[in-house]
């Protein structure tokens, strides 16, 4: 068994022993899905060991910190930069596309 983790934000997959504590976002997955999983293009890849017998290859410690660095990651919040504001459009003369705006003669 095998433990599928992600980070969208940094187009990052980790593919590990299977957890043995439930974490949200991950897909536990059997030996056989987890040798043919795949990444889209682009994305990043992390396999650690995995064991036939399903003893855990890595010390917990090391998952662990490991699997908390990459939720760390996926869960913060950077800071968005304020958009600027268009400048005003005068609605006599705005166009869209091939349709132009007319103001209406009372």
């Amino acid at each position: 068994m095998a433990t599928l983790t992600y980070v969208y934000a940094d187009q990052t997959a980790v593919l590990g022993p299977l957890s043995e504590r439930a974490v949200p976002g991950a897909f536990d997955l059997c030996l056989d899905h987890a040798a043919r999983t795949s990444v889209p293009r682009g994305w990043e890849v992390i396999r650690l060991p995995l064991e036939e017998d399903h003893r855990v290859a890595v010390p917990d410690d090391d998952l662990l910190a490991l699997a908390d660095a990459v939720r760390e990651v996926g869960l913060r919040h950077d800071e968005v930069p304020e958009p600027t504001p268009a400048p005003p459009v005068d609605l006599a003369e705005r166009r869209v596309g091939h349709l132009r705006l007319l103001r209406t003669v009372d």
